[in-house]
């Protein structure tokens, strides 16, 4: 058994960030971070258009408080408004402090922070480093953790939470290079996992986004929280499914249909391309759906609209957003200066996830708190984003909840002891789970049942949803949950064995997907991203409340929790 002070799962940025804080906060703890890959390739780093903070230096009119009601309106008036109000508060003072940790931040010409236009939001306040913002922050931050000296397992798989008696007590790990498992230790736990875009079938995330803090939790018997929230993003490349970032329609791109048109100006007149994404996002899927998407010939009644770069420029495109070109251009042939690139919406971001205080201390329900558990990040649901999260948020997120988190652990660590753990017993059912798999003697393989997860899922709830359709994807899914048990790994060695790790985030996805689908059938509303196309306007009187889903292998079991409203009442959503 291998002890330490602080485990934070995680390489990202809200695990980076975390880290950092715990070490320039007590020097003298010991804090390992667990990253299933090296943590510069964690998804963070994919992380494109920017961070948004009222730091006034485009617009003086901003304001925290009118940062605070985009989001809150952004969210569909889901979010928890006194985590909304810390989150635009601090934002300044966190990208100063990244400024100062060496994030090349892009610059005004008097060298002040640049700040550009971003979805939902009401000034410009998005500071960024061209297109590759997420990549500047995180690079800065492991080189910090490299600083300190915190202990960094890279390429290990936590396979299991240890939590007993109420309290997290350590994760059991897998270390992919050679099949060791171990058992760490600690006297507080942080998940900082991500989120799930590989539950569905197109999109922007990584291969490595498949839930696995999520469905850890959920195993562990703790409940999750507004799952039936996912993010379309509207300009995923169309085929690839890889983000063209917000950061392009913020530099002044235009969304355009078969027939010429700029169509947003039928669904958000006053924001155009710069809605918010959820709108975005159905805009563009109802263009499509009433044949006025664009087929690779240029013909009508094809899957993909057009986002036209063109009127802007080689010059700013290279300059402003030089990675979407590079993109457009090395996976669909399309050089942007001077053709339009095919996009249609693509996962991008999971509004739910594990319900945590501002302080990112784990909810076992709305009054009882998990010891020792703490999360933040995408994984985590404080509840900052409720059913829509606007562009430029989520690196906020990760990096005001990040720091608050580890600070939250520094300062409740040192009183604590060691928890007690039967080391034994969770090494041999970590091994027994693997040699199952191993020897199972089944005839499908795992890439053959997760594709088949990933589109019953994404047919069944995707951008438009209804009782009928999730329905039937409930009930194909419990016929696929039953074809786990006969996959197939050829790959019987312990090095590199990367099927056994593929069969346990094929299971990660199942545990996930089985509870979006459920709490998204029993949200009877339309609200950000969830769109009820049989219940097509939101229901506050019923529905102006935070879904927890509890997993059981035999049903997902759900109950709800206020949402907290501070200072913005809820009122109709117009743009």
């Amino acid at each position: 058994m291998i002890d330490h002070d602080v485990i934070i799962v995680g390489g990202g940025l809200a695990g980076c960030r975390a880290a950092l804080e715990i070490a320039r906060t007590a020097p003298y703890l010991n804090v390992a971070l667990v990253a299933k890959t090296h943590p510069i390739r964690s998804h963070s780093v994919a992380a494109q258009g920017g961070i948004a903070a009222t730091l006034k230096n485009v617009d003086d009119q901003d304001t925290w408080e009118a940062h605070a009601f985009d989001t809150v309106k952004g969210s569909d008036y889901l979010a928890d408004q006194d985590a909304v109000e810390i989150l635009t508060q601090e934002a300044p003072d966190v990208v100063i402090d990244l400024e100062h940790l060496g994030v090349l931040f892009s610059r005004l010409p008097d060298g002040r922070i640049a700040q550009r236009a971003f979805g939902g939001h009401s000034h410009n306040r998005t500071c960024y480093a061209a297109d590759k913002t997420g990549h500047a922050i995180l690079h800065e931050l492991y080189c910090n953790l490299l600083r300190f000296g915190v202990k960094i397992y890279e390429e290990w798989y936590v396979q299991r939470l240890i939590l007993e008696d109420n309290q997290a007590k350590g994760v059991v790990v897998y270390h992919i290079q050679d099949g060791t498992l171990e058992v760490l230790r600690a006297k507080a736990v942080m998940f900082a996992t991500g989120g799930y875009g590989r539950v569905f079938n197109t999109t922007s995330n990584d291969f490595a986004s498949t839930g696995d803090g999520l469905a850890m939790v959920a195993l562990a018997g703790l409940p999750l929280e507004d799952m039936e929230f996912v993010q379309f993003h509207p300009t995923g490349l169309y085929p690839a499914g890889v983000l063209i970032s917000e950061a392009v329609r913020g530099e002044g791109a235009y969304l355009v249909n078969s027939d010429g048109d700029r169509f947003m100006a039928t669904y958000a007149p006053s924001r155009m391309e710069l809605a918010p994404r959820d709108i975005t996002s159905r805009a563009i899927a109802t263009e499509i759906r009433q044949q006025r998407g664009i087929n690779l010939d240029g013909s009508a009644g094809g899957p993909f609209i057009y986002l036209d770069l063109r009127h802007m420029g080689k010059e700013k495109i290279m300059s402003r957003v030089p990675f979407c070109w590079e993109e457009s251009h090395r996976l669909a042939g399309v050089d942007a200066v001077y053709e339009p690139i095919p996009v249609r919406p693509t996962i991008h971001y999971s509004m739910g996830g594990i319900p945590v205080t501002v302080n990112g201390e784990v909810r076992r329900n709305a009054n009882t708190l998990v010891k020792s558990f703490f999360a933040a990040g995408e994984t985590a649901c404080v509840s900052v984003h409720g059913a829509n999260r606007l562009g430029s948020n989520s690196l906020l997120e990760c990096v005001v909840f990040g720091r608050r988190t580890g600070l939250a652990i520094a300062q409740y660590v040192p009183t604590q002891t060691l928890p007690e753990i039967d080391e034994q017993h969770y090494l041999t059912a970590a091994t027994q789970e693997i040699q199952t798999l191993l020897d199972q003697k089944g005839d499908i393989r795992i890439g053959q049942l997760r594709q088949q997860v990933q589109d019953c899922i994404t047919e069944y709830c995707g951008v438009f949803r209804s009782d009928a359709l999730i329905t039937e994807g409930l009930r194909q899914f419990k016929l696929l949950k039953n074809v786990y048990k006969t996959i197939r790994l050829d790959d019987q060695g312990t090095v590199w064995n990367t099927e056994i790790l593929e069969a346990l985030e094929l299971r990660s996805l199942m545990i996930v997907g089985e509870m979006i689908m459920t709490s998204a059938l029993h949200r009877k509303e339309s609200r950000g991203a969830h769109c009820r196309e049989d219940y097509p306007t939101r229901d506050d009187a019923q529905f102006l409340q935070h879904t927890l889903a509890l997993y059981t292998p035999e049903a997902i079991h759900l109950d709800y929790m206020p949402v907290t409203i501070t200072r913005f009442q809820p009122q109709e959503r117009k743009y």
